[in-house]
């Protein structure tokens, strides 16, 4: 782990501006505009693909950037700028148009309920990044802190792709786009640890079983690609709170043998 100040460390990247990052990162910001456009006009399910499509390309930014060595401090900023629009403002306000306006319906009190958990979740995506990039330098990047943005734009838009493709409309979901739409907010700005796979080496040896179930995953894709993104990121939503929940009953346990092994026998 690093300890050098986050600050300092965004101080070392090269001043200047580079084209190749930056139009991946333009990209994920056009697709996050994209989005809110589609979902204007009522089509919902290319508004959710576009939303996948901008975790794609700010998937790709950083890792070029690292590649050609064009890293800088400009490129890091805009990445969360982009970031903001794509996986905060895009996918709030399309689950709000697409669901929770209806709520309004109910009541004048649903109604600006929600609303409010669309501003929640837009909020909280907000509070997510500016942590993220206070702790640069310091945090193990293993590990994030809270359910990174653009994954939990992918459960939010994989859930509106999924009823768009099997035609459930939006009006007959909206208790359970509001609890989802909250859970992934609060997930994000919650303490719970996700694996970031950021120390996945795609380089090195794997068994043939490995290279069998990564051929299936693009089957099963290609087949049910909706369901099947839906599936890895709410699966991957829930991952920590589960892991949270072991690792503190582990710990209870040891706190109990070691109470238990140091209490004199009668």
């Amino acid at each position: 782990m690093d300890d050098a100040n986050p600050k300092e460390t965004r101080k070392k990247m090269r001043r200047g501006i580079y084209l190749l990052p930056n139009m991946f990162t333009t990209g994920a910001l056009f697709c996050g505009f994209y989005a809110i456009i589609a979902a204007m006009n009522g089509r919902f399910e290319i508004a959710a693909i576009a939303i996948f499509l901008a975790g794609l390309l700010d998937g790709l930014d950083g890792r070029v950037a690292r590649l050609t060595n064009t890293q800088s401090a400009f490129g890091a900023e805009y990445d969360s700028l982009s970031d903001m629009v794509s996986f905060g403002v895009a996918p709030a306000l399309v689950v709000y148009l697409w669901s929770l306006v209806h709520l309004r319906e109910v009541s004048n009190l649903m109604g600006k309920l929600g609303w409010l958990a669309a501003f929640i979740y837009a909020t909280a995506t907000a509070l997510r990044l500016a942590r993220f990039n206070t702790q640069i330098g310091t945090a193990d990047k293993r590990y994030f802190q809270g359910l990174a943005s653009p994954a939990a734009a992918g459960v939010v838009m994989g859930a509106v792709w999924v009823c768009e493709t099997y035609e459930i409309i939006g009006r007959d979901v909206t208790y359970a786009a509001l609890l989802l739409t909250l859970a992934s907010g609060m997930l994000m700005v919650s303490r719970f640890s996700y694996y970031s796979f950021k120390d996945l080496d795609l380089r090195k040896r794997v068994s043939f079983v490995t290279l069998l179930a990564a051929v299936l995953i693009f089957v099963f894709l290609s087949i049910e690609t909706a369901t099947v993104l839906f599936s890895f990121f709410f699966l991957y939503l829930l991952s920590g709170p589960i892991v949270s929940l072991f690792r503190w009953n582990r710990k209870r346990m040891r706190q109990a043998d070691s109470v238990a092994e140091d209490k004199p026998e009668s």
